[in-house]
């Protein structure tokens, strides 16, 4: 089921509204990467009633499609979820629609397990809003020519940007314009857009959605930005760390939540000191409590650890705070209806399903168990030493032990997915063991 979504919405009539006679049908794999298969109108419409067969291969192999499961890669049912089409947004008379795997298969699936946690809020009186913000590189590249440079010291776009440059804003206005217009046409707000530190860097909030939406909104803003961008012949990079000698980029999450009966906001509290209600304090300490041991549903790249180290405006550790940066989940309390948690925690490589199957999960688990988060932090955490149960897993290696570890975690996704997951970082940190760095050479070639 699509949670906080219409029902029973007619595929028909969906691509009568856009006029499509194309539909590019998309599955987002585990790292968030939309997978797509091209069909005429008239098999879209037949795939929609009669269901949709997929390859299980996106859960058999990794981000360099190289499998590492066992079997016969065989079809299994996956649906498509009409409610989702959206105008293509290049040539053509075109859509793009989003599918998954039906269960018991999808139980693997990160979008499955969100619509899941969602369900499990609106049973409990609340719905969920949320948005994402990126930070990204461009780069001045292709793809043939980050092969030619063997993806070292690639060039970038926009030499002399700095944080929130008129220069930068003025000068590629074009090419800003034309992602804008073309996130639009996908149905995608940008509550802003602007600049950050270091060479053709950019930050762009996405507007709030209601329930599923705001995670696809944010896994397709990544795939079609990197895609008009090429179209463009440049790269953007959605890397935790692209450089030992530039900052990393992140992709916080902001998550409130409303009561059903009235809409009204149930993170506010007018009567407590920091206007936060108990529900919002029994939903941080959730999140706070199950950060370290649930961190790689969120932190899915070897990548990502090289952003989570002191110095890098990224938390090293569970904590809390209102209106400080240095916190793992920041409460910003400017505007009682606007009163929200932002989790600091994922980068801009994050799988937004996921991360926000995560969030949500530990604040809906914090709330069921009414705990309590204690006071909220003070002063610039970054300088403190973080107590040996709050500190998170300083790789992927790591967090994957502790992830498969987590009885609250498989009591929350069950078993069949947290196994597969763990499998997939599994594999993924065993490649990065395999290889020998330039960083090694340099250091021990002449030493040892």
């Amino acid at each position: 089921m699509q949670a906080d979504t219409p029902h029973h919405v007619d595929m028909h009539e969906m691509l009568d509204r856009i006029g499509a006679q194309h539909v590019h049908i998309g599955i987002f794999d585990q790292d968030g990467m939309f997978r797509v298969k091209r069909v005429a109108r008239a098999k879209a419409e037949k795939l929609a009633k009669g269901g949709y067969p997929f390859c299980d291969v996106l859960y058999n192999w990794d981000s360099a499609e190289e499998t590492y499961g066992s079997g016969d890669y065989t079809d299994v049912p996956a649906q498509l979820f009409p409610e989702t089409v959206r105008a293509w947004p290049f040539e053509g008379d075109q859509a793009i629609c989003i599918a998954d795997y039906a269960m018991p298969f999808g139980e693997r699936s990160g979008r499955n397990q969100l619509i899941r946690q969602l369900e499990k809020a609106r049973d409990m009186g609340f719905s969920v809003h949320s948005a994402f913000e990126f930070e990204f590189n461009l780069l001045d590249e292709d793809a043939a020519s980050l092969r030619e440079g063997g993806f070292a010291e690639p060039k970038h776009y926009a030499l002399g940007n700095k944080t929130y440059s008129l220069e930068t804003l003025a000068n590629e206005h074009g090419l800003l314009d034309g992602l804008v217009a073309m996130m639009e046409s996908l149905g995608i707000g940008l509550d802003a857009l602007h600049t950050e530190l270091g060479p053709g860097c950019l930050e762009v909030p996405l507007t709030h959605a209601p329930g599923v939406k705001a995670a696809d909104d944010a896994a397709l803003f990544k795939n079609f930005a990197k895609t008009y961008f090429r179209r463009h012949g440049l790269t953007a990079c959605f890397m935790s760390k692209l450089s030992e000698n530039l900052s990393g980029q992140s992709g916080h999450l902001h998550v409130s939540l409303r009561n059903l009966t009235d809409n009204s906001p149930a993170f506010v509290d007018p009567g407590d000191a920091d206007g936060l209600s108990q529900t919002a304090r029994h939903f941080i300490a959730g999140l706070v409590a199950l950060m370290p041991e649930m961190l790689a549903l969120c932190s899915q790249t070897v990548n990502a650890y090289r952003r989570m180290v002191p110095g890098m405006w990224a938390p090293t550790a569970a904590s809390w705070a209102i209106q400080n940066r240095t916190v793992a989940a920041r409460v910003m309390n400017d505007s009682p209806d606007a009163t929200r948690v932002e989790f600091r925690v994922p980068s801009a490589d994050t799988n937004p399903h996921l991360a926000l199957a995560m969030c949500l999960g530990a604040g809906l688990w914090g709330i069921e168990n009414e705990l309590d988060p204690g006071p909220p932090a003070s002063g610039d955490q970054y300088l403190l030493e973080p107590s040996p149960d709050t500190r998170f897993p300083s790789d992927l290696g790591m967090a994957a032990e502790r992830l498969n570890e987590s009885k609250v975690a498989r009591a929350i996704f069950g078993d069949v997915f947290i196994d597969s997951f763990v499998r997939a970082r599994r594999h993924e940190y065993a490649s990065f063991l395999r290889h020998v760095s330039t960083w090694e050479r340099e250091r021990y070639l002449e030493v040892v």
